[in-house]
């Protein structure tokens, strides 16, 4: 249940979705498509996660390690994404890559990086990992394929 970044990249990396839901980057479903740009969430050090505390985006992962029982109960109820930009920009994509090409369980599926950057990684339906058409589905971050994501992603090949 990984996901491979890998291809025109400086760093191949290696994701493992099964550890993001309780790190403070993921984002409630129902509130994914509301949130600012990237460029504005990027912009601020301190950061509040949906259960109202701050955390320190300088510390990577930037994870809350003090939650209290009924926090963790919370988590664990909940759908969540990950934005994908900040994978990427560990992984470092070389300045002439121009697409991405998502290879999932039924086929493959070519995206332009730019939209790629601008994307969420569903990773938990109800607090749990996602086991059929997993590890992850890519929704674009505009919502036009809410209802339809790409499914059953394994790894990503920038071209």
């Amino acid at each position: 249940m990984i996901v491979q970044i890998s291809g025109n990249v400086t760093y191949p990396i290696t994701l493992d979705p099964s550890v993001w839901i309780f790190d403070d980057r993921k984002i409630l479903f129902e509130d994914a498509f509301k949130q600012s740009t990237t460029e504005e969430k990027s912009s601020n050090v301190n950061k509040e996660n949906y259960l109202g505390r701050t955390y320190d985006e300088t510390i990577n992962p930037p994870v809350n390690k003090n939650i209290t029982k009924g926090e963790r109960d919370e988590i664990l109820k909940n759908t969540y994404v990950m934005p994908i930009h900040e994978f990427l920009n560990y992984a470092e994509i070389k300045p002439n890559a121009k697409e991405a090409k998502l290879i999932t369980s039924e086929g493959e599926k070519t995206l332009p990086i730019e939209v790629l950057k601008d994307c969420y990684l569903l990773f938990a339906v109800k607090g749990k990992q996602l086991k059929d058409n997993g590890p992850v589905h890519v929704y674009f971050k505009d919502g036009s394929n809410k209802d339809h994501p790409i499914k059953g992603v394994k790894e990503i090949i920038i071209l």
